[in-house]
């Protein structure tokens, strides 16, 4: 079998996403010591869409126009922003960055399946479909019996990792229709979400949270605005990008190989120590990608 050939430039891609959004976890943990979710998840989407904005018209070009055109980018702000960004930021004030990075290695997963339905050439092979039980396999592993009983002193940590599963859902279904209803300038494409997304969950945290009552350490303010302008806005682009070059199915790797940045920063930085169990986890979800994309060597005739 040969792994599937692509072009310097995606690898290029597909890395600077991975050291961004394998980051953000850490970074997000960092953000929830002293912020509540809403302000987080409302920071960092509002400091990206004025970085963006603000890089769109400093290079002359413009956002469409009021109307029809931006009904893409407020269903894109609602599945890819607004909900995953606060499931996940909501599931850190419990789970670690550690394995909140692990999880989400369900996303390219749950990618190739929605992929099969709704992207012509990205088949559900039995090849995919076998890396996707490996992966589930990894994600219950994870998870832990208690999360199969669903009873037990542990139903806050379960619930909170299922929120951040519930994110990483979230992140393969606007893969999948990033490349079917966003077109024109990527850029363009990228501030206008944010715009929309800052639109809706802004209030939401304004409301419910009352920012302007809080005291947050230094540290989580510098995490705040370092999510809005790496993993937030540049991410953004680059992501767009990739998904147009390389498609859904492929950009989804970003999530099988952020858990190894998200679980070294984590022991290396934060200090934490996450469960034997998590690193068999983690080892089949990797076995799941191996199977899922890997293909066969074409014959010699």
């Amino acid at each position: 079998m040969l792994p599937v050939r692509r072009p310097l430039s995606d690898w290029m891609l597909l890395l600077a996403l991975v050291a961004m959004w394998g980051s953000s976890f850490m970074f997000n943990r960092i953000a929830v010591a002293s912020l509540p979710p809403w302000t987080v998840v409302a920071g960092r989407i509002g400091v990206a869409a004025i970085v963006l904005t603000a890089i769109v018209y400093a290079m002359g070009k413009r956002l469409p126009p009021p109307g029809r055109a931006w009904a893409p980018y407020a269903l894109i702000a609602v599945i890819g922003n607004a909900i995953p960004f606060y499931l996940i930021t909501w599931g850190q004030q419990v789970v670690e960055s550690a394995l909140a990075g692990i999880l989400m290695a369900m996303m390219p997963l749950a990618t190739i399946a929605l992929a099969h339905f709704l992207i012509a050439g990205e088949h559900l092979t039995r090849q995919r479909a076998t890396g996707f039980m490996i992966g589930f396999c990894g994600i219950v592993l994870l998870m832990g019996p208690a999360a199969l009983a669903g009873v037990g002193g542990d139903a806050v940590r379960i619930v909170s990792q299922l929120a951040v599963l519930g994110g990483a859902l979230c992140y393969a279904l606007q893969s999948v229709l990033t490349r079917l209803i966003i077109k024109g300038e990527v850029l363009v494409a990228a501030a206008a979400t944010l715009l929309v997304a800052s639109l809706i969950v802004v209030p939401v945290a304004l409301w419910l949270d009352r920012p302007w009552t809080l005291a947050p350490s230094n540290a989580s303010a510098g995490a705040v605005v370092w999510l809005g302008v790496a993993p937030t806005a540049l991410a953004t682009v680059l992501y767009f990008m990739l998904i147009r070059s390389a498609g859904p199915s492929f950009m989804a790797l970003v999530n099988y190989l952020s858990p190894g940045v998200a679980v070294m920063l984590g022991l290396l930085v934060m200090g934490e120590t996450p469960r034997v169990s998590a690193y068999f986890g983690l080892a089949l979800i990797l076995c799941g990608i191996a199977v899922s994309q890997w293909r066969r060597a074409p014959r010699i005739t």
